[in-house]
């Protein structure tokens, strides 16, 4: 099944920044099924490098399943203001995870990145705790 339009909800967390980090994100298509659940474990990592790499993993579970366009949203407003160049990436950890993005992001016809309260991205704030269970 080949779906256009992907909307993805992208979370990830670190217990101690940096700690045990886990990624959490949910794709759904346009009639707002979940296409695909993530939870990974990620080793330890800091909250912001968590947050790249859901994403990274969301877009790129995304890409395999064709999609063309994509809406993003993260509860990370710092991340999502990095993602749409409104701040630059000064930190030499998350400069590589920002360039996957951006490289993996030119293969969509359209893709947009905003912030999301922290309320509305239970799904994905929950799937990426439960890869920190798993580590723990």
């Amino acid at each position: 099944m080949h779906h256009d339009k992907i909307t993805i909800y992208s979370d990830g967390g670190a217990r101690g920044n940096p700690g045990p980090a886990g990624i959490g994100a949910v794709l759904l298509s346009s009639d707002d099924n979940v296409l695909v659940e993530i939870s990974e474990y990620i080793g330890e990592t800091t909250n912001n490098q968590a947050e790249y790499r859901a994403l990274l993993a969301a877009l790129k579970k995304a890409k395999d399943l064709g999609a063309v366009e994509i809406e993003a949203y993260l509860d990370s407003e710092l991340v999502v203001k990095q993602l749409n160049k409104e701040y630059k990436v000064k930190n030499k950890d998350l400069a590589p995870l920002f360039v996957q993005i951006y490289n993996i992001s030119l293969g969509f016809k359209k893709i947009s990145f905003s912030h999301v309260r922290r309320e509305m991205n239970k799904h994905a704030d929950r799937l990426a705790n439960e890869a920190m269970d798993r580590a723990s």
